[in-house]
């Protein structure tokens, strides 16, 4: 089972920049697909970002120009980087991912809050 932990949620003022780190158990090459969510208090999970092994970056189109999806394969580490953060980003961030061989996996997730 792969093990997955996010980190560098915090309280940021609007505009402001975050980037959220991933830690994964696994070697990441060995995964088909690593991304990002979010869900705020009362609302759906949102998909945010994702790297498919060998394809290319997506990104939501509401967050395109805003954040942007990069990993470390040798630290093993997904990031997702943000910039121009508004009150409508405050969310709890969880990183997935998913493998043929080891299946879906979920963070605990990390709590981002844009306030002033």
């Amino acid at each position: 089972q792969v093990q997955l932990k996010e980190s560098g949620g915090g309280l940021v003022q609007p505009g402001g920049s975050l980037t959220l780190s991933c830690r994964v158990s696994e070697n990441i090459l060995s995964l088909n697909t690593m991304g990002w969510y979010r869900q705020a208090p009362g609302n759906q999970g949102e998909w945010l970002a994702s790297i498919t092994n060998g394809g290319p970056i997506r990104l939501a189109d509401f967050v395109k120009g805003r954040f942007t999806i990069s990993s470390d394969i040798h630290r093993n580490i997904l990031y997702l980087h943000m910039n121009g953060l508004n009150p409508e980003d405050t969310a709890v961030y969880y990183c997935r991912t998913s493998s043929l061989q080891l299946g879906v996996a979920w963070g605990q997730g990390t709590q981002v809050t844009v306030s002033s």
